[in-house]
């Protein structure tokens, strides 16, 4: 079968590419993107011309938000012409959410992008990076999922960049949706959608005129505040990852009303699922307090993917609390 969609392939390190260190033992990045796709079975007679960038070696965690600027001004290249349909990112899974995140709020694109790791690296048995990668390019050739943004693609599920989480550390099934679940699956060679993508937030612009320093502070149970402020004039913005639907000690109060005066303070959930409420309780630290006092709810957003929305608005330039809530509320819409 010839050629009749075009996937463009760009690896970052991560698991998937992994082999053992003789020197060590341990497993570092080392094979390149050709190499991950030479071990997928299957991928000849799919009817894909694959375009291959061996962008990164580095792990998940060692990854930027320099590596996704440059990654995403050379996806979007790639698109502009028009001649690829869709893109496979390779990369570690512990920052696969975040990375999916950050990319679907840049993209602007009606060709999907695709990102995809493993959780068992190739020297295991039963590596999970060759169908993991099969299915991921699947998914981008596929015309169902033009305008479906950023998604993430593993287990031959297939997840929202706004709703996947990691929720496991090692297993083959890591990645969930907890707010809405999967959009659909790969089987027998194709994409199979349950439900619709979610409306698209952006684009936004790639700028990166200043650093920007985003904290996350997770309140916890006997919390006395000195942690919190530590962060006073070491920040950009702040995200309280806080309890239940947006509450904190009562002594915290004092605290975040200062720090929400000086740099935009979001509140979110340390949860992780579930929304922040805005005006159901009403004591001193609840959600409806805290607003109050000037911080800003994250809605549905969890914490992590909160403090990815703060830093990308406030490299916009967006530094004042109405500009910020502005654009939670834009997104929440």
């Amino acid at each position: 079968m010839g050629a009749t969609r075009t996937v463009a392939v760009y690896s970052l390190g991560g698991t998937i590419a992994m082999t053992a260190d003789p020197a060590t033992g341990g497993v570092v990045p080392a094979l390149s993107a050709h190499d991950l796709l030479a071990a997928v079975p299957h991928l000849e007679g799919r009817g894909v011309e694959l375009r291959v960038h061996d962008f990164r070696r580095v792990p998940g965690a060692s990854l930027s938000f320099g590596d996704l600027a440059e990654l995403g001004a050379a996806i979007d290249e790639t698109l502009t012409d028009g001649d690829v349909d869709g893109v496979v990112i390779t990369q570690g899974t512990d920052t696969i959410e975040e990375t999916a995140f950050v990319l679907d709020l840049h993209h602007g694109h009606e060709q999907p992008v695709v990102v995809t790791g493993a959780l068992r690296n190739p020297t295991m048995a039963g590596p999970d990076g060759p169908a993991n990668l099969y299915a991921a390019v699947l998914a981008a050739a596929a015309p169902q999922l033009r305008g479906a943004g950023v998604l993430v693609v593993l287990n031959d599920e297939i997840h929202a960049a706004r709703h996947v989480r990691k929720s496991h550390t090692t297993s083959p099934a890591a990645f969930t949706s907890p707010a809405a679940g999967p959009l659909g699956r790969i089987a027998e060679d194709g994409v199979r959608l349950t439900a619709a993508p979610p409306r698209r937030f952006g684009p936004l612009a790639w700028r990166r005129g200043r650093d920007v320093r985003v904290g996350l502070y997770t309140v916890s149970l006997g919390d006395d505040g000195e942690l919190l402020a530590a962060w006073e004039g070491r920040c950009d913005g702040l995200v309280v990852a806080a309890f239940g639907v947006g509450h904190v000690p009562q002594r915290l109060v004092e605290s975040l009303e200062r720090l929400a005066a000086r740099v935009p303070v979001v509140l979110a959930s340390r949860i992780d699922n579930g929304p922040v409420l805005t005006g159901t309780y009403g004591y001193p630290g609840s959600e409806r307090d805290l607003i109050g006092r000037g911080l800003v709810p994250a809605g549905d957003l969890g914490p992590y993917q909160a403090r990815l929305l703060l830093h990308e608005l406030l490299a916009q330039g967006d530094s004042d609390r109405e500009a910020i809530a502005e654009g939670f509320a834009a997104f929440a819409r």
